[in-house]
Parts: C-alpha cells; structure tokens; sequence
C-alpha cells in the first residue's frame, strides 16, 4: 500500500493519507516525549548534583556513574558481570514462561486437574518469592541454577494463571464448530486455543521479563559472587553508592532494550 513514508498510492483516498499521517505524527510526539523526559531528567540531576542541591554521597550524579561505566568498560569487567546476569535472566525467563504455558495447557487438557490444583496456585501465587528465595536456593543448589531457579518461581505462577484464564475464557462456539466437523482436542488447542491467546502470551512475556530480572537480582544478591545484583550488594555494603546507582542504571537500560525487542515481536507476530 505503501511506497514511502508518506508517499500515497492511487487507491489510496486523500482522507485516509491524512489520517495516516496524524497517527504518524502521534507516534512521534510520544517517542520525542519519552527522550525529552529521560534526557531533562538526566540533566537536572546531573545540575542539581553540582550545585550540591542533592547530597551526591546518596544519589551519586550521572557524571559519577558514566565515569564508573567507562571505568568498568575499559577493565573488561562490566561486559562480565552483564553477560552473568542476562543469562541468569534468559534461563529464568525461558524456564518461567514454557514451563507455565506447558502447565496451563495440561491444566486446560484435564478439567478435573485444573480444579484440583485450582486453590495451591491461588496459594502460591500470593506466596512472597522474593522472601524464599533462600529455601529455593537451597534446594535447587547454589550459584547459578539456584539463581535460575528463583527467576522462574516469580513469574511460572503468574504465567500459568494468566494463560488458563485466557484458554478457558475462548468463545465455546468456536470449539464446538470444530469438535462438529470432526476436531480432536489436539486441534481445538492447536487451531482455536493458543491463536485466540496470542495476545495473552505476548503480554506475558513482556511482563515476564521484569519479574525474571527481579529474581535473578535476588538471587544475586544471596549467592553470587558476579552480576550486577552482585555490584550493587557489594556498593551497598561498602558504602560505594556510585557503583549501587551504576548497577541500578545498567539494569534500567538493559530492561528497556529488552522491552523494545518484546514490543517489536509483538508487532511482528501480530501482523502475521
């Protein structure tokens, strides 16, 4: 339909071109509003900083904490502790959500399961992780598959509630359609259940990502010894707040690209 940017084709009527272009528009107000937002704040932090309106001792100051990066940078040690972490978190996201769209499948295969386990999830689920993190630990083992281990418990409980709910929630008419022309319940699940909770999958992977971060920082900070929930524990504990706000800063910057690599597969999928 579309040659260039704003280039329209023939069929395309003058009206429709103009609507186009103010959802164009629209789209890049909010981009150029979300990078005005994080560069001003940048700024007045880093003003406020040197003009002691805010005790840097505390709060560090962006100066500080680009100076620490590229300190971190040179020796080699950063790319080290961020490759730990993203694994941990890779490994904990991947278990957490195919391990709770697998359960929430068996959950919708066998009815009877699903209202026998119905009232632990909901107990699990309202279960603070975060607070056994250190039994999980102990039973899976220390260092990293403990670590793992913790970022799947945080989000495998959410994902399997979320997924059940969205899979017992499809239009019934669809599925009995099929089951009259003949439909097995393989192909019910394959053709009507997990196309109608695409969506719902996307959406959980998306939230999934943050929640496998905060439990690979958990677990970080009980066992390990590399990570950047490593470098924030060890900051903390040696009242070196540079390094804690580094730490704190490099996870915000590696959530938010993995957040823009989620919301691009969202579009892609959908679109197909």
């Amino acid at each position: 339909m579309w040659k260039k940017k704003y280039e329209p084709v023939a069929n395309i009527s003058k009206e429709h071109d103009e609507y186009l272009k103010l959802i164009n528009r629209e789209k890049n107000f909010i981009r150029i509003a979300q990078i005005l937002i994080f560069v001003l704040g940048i700024i007045f932090w880093e003003v406020a900083a040197r003009n002691n309106l805010i005790d840097t001792f505390l709060t560090s100051s962006p100066g500080a904490i680009f100076g620490l990066i590229m300190k971190l940078v040179n020796d080699g040690s950063l790319f080290k502790h961020l490759y730990i972490s993203t694994m941990e978190t890779i490994g904990g996201f991947f278990v957490g959500t195919v391990g709770g769209l697998l359960i929430a499948i068996i959950l919708w295969w066998f009815k009877k399961l699903a209202k026998i386990m119905d009232p632990y999830i909901v107990i699990l689920n309202s279960l603070p992780k975060t607070a056994l993190a250190p039994i999980i630990i102990l039973w899976v083992g220390l260092g990293y598959s403990g670590i793992i281990a913790t970022a799947a418990s945080i989000s495998i409980v959410v994902t399997i509630m979320t997924l059940y709910t969205g899979f017992i929630s499809v239009e019934k008419d669809k599925i009995i359609l099929l089951k009259t022309m003949g439909a097995n319940k393989f192909q019910v699940l394959r053709k009507v259940i997990i196309p109608a909770n695409i969506p719902n999958i996307l959406s959980v992977i998306k939230v999934n990502i943050g929640l496998s971060w905060i439990g690979v920082i958990v677990g970080e900070f009980l066992v390990s010894k590399a990570g950047i929930g490593y470098l924030i524990l060890y900051g903390s504990q040696t009242f070196k707040l540079d390094l804690v706000m580094m730490g704190v800063f490099v996870l915000g910057v590696i959530a938010a690209i993995m957040y823009v690599l989620s919301s691009w597969l969202e579009k892609k999928v959908i679109k197909y």
